[in-house]
């Protein structure tokens, strides 16, 4: 699930999962971090979810997928859309 807050020409995107789904560390890589798995792995957030929180230009569209252990890539469902194994968000 993506949250997304917006002030001052930039957007806030939470990327939110379970805390235990998939089990394992998972990150989130896009091109807003050259797809670098070390750049954003999800934190538990305490409330049985995990997020992982993104600050990128308003009004852009960027693709990302998500990094779990064991190199097991994939997608978000509740992305804005998709563009072949890529998730795709618009701030």
């Amino acid at each position: 699930m993506l949250e997304r807050k917006t002030a001052k020409g930039r957007t806030k995107v939470t990327f939110v999962l379970p805390d235990t789904d998939p089990d394992g560390p998972v990150s989130v890589v896009g091109d807003f971090n050259h797809w670098n798995p070390a750049a954003h792995p999800l934190q538990s957030r305490g409330d049985g979810t995990r997020i992982a929180e993104v600050s990128l230009p308003a009004h852009s569209t960027h693709s990302f997928r998500y990094l779990a252990a064991g190199d097991y890539w994939f997608n978000d469902e509740h992305a804005d859309g998709h563009d072949g194994t890529n998730s795709r968000l618009h701030t």
